[in-house]
């Protein structure tokens, strides 16, 4: 017997335990045939007894509007289970009054047992429709429940291949321009080729490790797009400087994996390659009250603000990929400045790995 079918056989013994407590003040405040109040030693037997016979058929109705619903396609079919088995429930319960009476004196002189079922279609009929009814509220409610329970899985899983769609499209972007990055240096400096394809390597075995998941460490996520910058670093020698700005705080904070790396291959190939002096990139994190702030800066100028003010993958697959993280709870702002470049600013909320456990 699981969990929930033992919560259901508690909450009928309270309710008919309560309502034999009820019944039986209610009788101790009549009269008997003798014009005496009824002692609680008569009452309160009769009363419960009375109450608790009503357990188990409970519970019967119950189990038969779980077997036999009253659903379209088959109305006329559980209407009639259930009208046999109201019936039957009047003549047990005629059966019960008329054997037990005898020591509980549900009446005051003993009765005949066609007086006894009379009063039961009266008593009973009634009331095990009205457990009928009951029974299926509790049915259709936990049958809601788990559609939505359902709809809500399907969504999750909806939104999961929607995520994982995204980054399939981000993945292979990424290595189409490493690798046009590794050609163009294979025939001058092969040694320099070398150097990127060990590091590409490197930073594909590790997003291979994170394939499927949603959310990585800040710190899981800097050390990849260092891989990549040694990449980038390699290409381009003292052109491309790189300044850290990452507050501790925030290591263990969750991103995106490679939520940054688009950014800064945005303003890479569109603002510190498009320079014939050595130009910065930028990387910053820092916490604001419930709020992880990132950005990107480079100061590629003119150039690099008017290319990733564009719409390519890297961007729009970024944009889309918040947004179905974290719907409307973010915020993608891209600031240009024509003297001192791009800055890319992401606002998520701040998270850290143990709280999410």
């Amino acid at each position: 017997m699981n969990r929930k079918t033992l919560t259901l056989c508690l909450v009928v013994c309270i309710w008919w335990t309560l309502n034999g407590l009820a019944t039986a003040a209610q009788w101790m405040k009549m009269t008997g045939a003798d014009g005496h109040p009824v002692p609680w030693t008569q009452a309160m037997p009769a009363s419960m007894i009375g109450a608790w016979g009503w357990i188990p058929l409970t519970l019967g109705l119950l189990w038969l509007a779980r077997r036999h619903p009253i659903v379209p396609g088959r109305v006329a079919r559980a209407v009639a289970v259930h009208a046999a088995a109201i019936t039957a429930i009047v003549v047990i319960r005629a059966l019960f009054i008329y054997t037990l009476d005898p020591w509980l004196h549900w009446y005051d002189a003993p009765p005949a047992f066609a007086e006894v079922l009379v009063q039961s279609v009266w008593n009973n009929l009634f009331q095990g429709w009205l457990m009928v009814a009951a029974a299926h509220a509790l049915f259709f409610s936990e049958r809601a429940r788990e559609r939505e329970r359902q709809a809500t899985l399907l969504q999750s899983q909806l939104a999961d291949a929607r995520l994982a769609a995204l980054a399939s499209q981000l993945n292979p972007h990424f290595l189409f321009n490493a690798l046009n990055s590794i050609a163009e240096l294979v025939h001058r400096d092969a040694d320099a080729a070398d150097r990127m394809i060990v590091g590409l390597s490197a930073l594909l075995r590790s997003s291979l490790d994170k394939a499927g998941t949603q959310e990585v460490a800040l710190q899981e996520e800097l050390r990849l797009l260092g891989y990549y910058l040694d990449i980038e670093k390699t290409r381009l020698g003292q052109r491309l400087q790189v300044d850290w700005a990452v507050a501790p705080e925030t290591l263990s904070a969750h991103v995106p994996p490679l939520v940054l790396q688009p950014l800064v291959e945005n303003a890479v190939r569109h603002g510190i390659s498009q320079r014939l002096t050595p130009g910065q990139i930028t990387v910053r994190a820092r916490r604001e009250r419930d709020r992880l702030v990132l950005e990107v800066e480079d100061s590629g100028g003119a150039v690099g603000a008017t290319a990733s003010a564009g719409h390519g993958v890297g961007l729009a697959t970024t944009r889309a990929r918040l947004e179905g993280l974290y719907g409307h709870d973010y915020s993608f702002q891209l600031l240009q400045d024509p003297e001192h470049g791009t800055l890319v600013r992401l606002t998520i909320p701040f998270r850290k790995l143990r709280e999410a456990a």
